[in-house]
């Protein structure tokens, strides 16, 4: 499987990223032998990068991932990245981080990882971290400089949803190495200039200005919470953006699904391939469910890209916001 160099970082990852969430929820809903199934095929296959977080089962996704990998050789160990919140309302920042950091590398069975990522989502609406607390002095960057000097991880990323402007500011402060960006078939503003009045977050010149900073990106929500995979509902289609509820997010992905009836491969196929087809994405985080998916996605990486004329068809419905 191809690999390459996670921004500044100079960490080899590779295009495809295992992710531990519960949208796919494999590490949380299967078997322990399911489980164990996965990450041999996911190691085998050559994907070396695990993406999970505190949040993800209160734990448990870190439990389980801490478990199959004690049971590896160090050689064949995929790198691993975790996610922290943090309440605005609470304590010093570097408290709160270190607090939930130690949490986590002791369900890990680690003593240091090499990314840890802010999970909050950027904003001034309910659940939402203002900029001001990340950027500010004592704010959150600052916190996460006085973690990375005690050791206990090498690099420091952010998950960048929620407000577009405030994303866009955290990359162009420098001061962060990684960001885990939005990206899928059904919102690629993040790579793309829309010209329609974008019914959703208009992250237009993210990944450049990640580019241009030399910050690495991790693409989340590549399936759109599963929706661009299947049309069978699987109870977790979860929405992270403004208008995305199931019953709209679903008649966009049908209008995709007419664009590239004429292309091979399943649904799921098709929207990861689009994912791999952007180079300033360095890896794509899997959603996965069932074992079939990852063995799917892995088939995926041997696809063509998509073409030209589907892209054009792609680029005129997006101008069009699926009107």
């Amino acid at each position: 499987m191809k690999q390459c160099s996670l921004g500044r970082t100079g960490l080899q990852i590779s295009e495809l990223v295992f992710g531990g969430g519960f949208v796919g929820g494999i590490l949380l809903h299967a078997s322990d032998e399911t489980r164990h199934d996965a990450i041999q095929l996911a190691i085998q296959a050559g994907i070396n990068w695990i993406d999970t977080a505190a949040s993800y089962g209160n734990g448990q996704s870190e439990e389980v991932v801490g478990w199959l990998l004690s049971e590896l050789p160090d050689k064949d160990r995929p790198q691993v990245s975790t996610k922290f919140r943090v309440d605005p309302q609470g304590d010093d920042y570097t408290g709160q981080i270190r607090r939930s950091l130690d949490q986590s590398l002791r369900r890990l069975q680690m003593t240091s990882v090499p990314l840890v990522q802010l999970h909050n989502q950027l904003g001034n609406g309910d659940q939402q971290l203002p900029l001001n607390e990340v950027m500010r002095s004592d704010g959150v960057l600052d916190a996460l400089d006085r973690i990375r000097a005690e050791g206990l991880t090498d690099f420091v990323g952010f998950t960048a949803l929620g407000d577009a402007n405030a994303c866009r500011a955290v990359v162009q402060s420098g001061r962060v190495d990684t960001a885990q960006v939005y990206y899928n078939l059904i919102n690629p503003s993040a790579g793309y200039d829309i010209k329609a009045n974008w019914h959703s977050e208009d992250y237009a010149g993210l990944l450049n200005a990640c580019h241009q900073f030399d910050v690495g990106v991790l693409g989340i929500r590549v399936y759109a919470a599963g929706i661009l995979a299947s049309r069978v509902q699987h109870g977790r289609e979860i929405p992270v953006t403004r208008n995305s509820d199931y019953d709209s997010e679903l008649k966009r992905a049908d209008m995709i699904r007419d664009v590239l009836s004429e292309m091979g491969g399943s649904d799921a196929q098709k929207a990861l391939r689009f994912v791999l087809d952007q180079d300033a994405i360095h890896g794509a985080v899997i959603g996965l469910a069932e074992l079939s998916h990852l063995q799917e996605a892995i088939q995926a990486t041997l696809m063509d890209p998509i073409s030209s004329s589907m892209t054009e068809a792609l680029k005129n419905l997006w101008n069009r916001d699926y009107q």
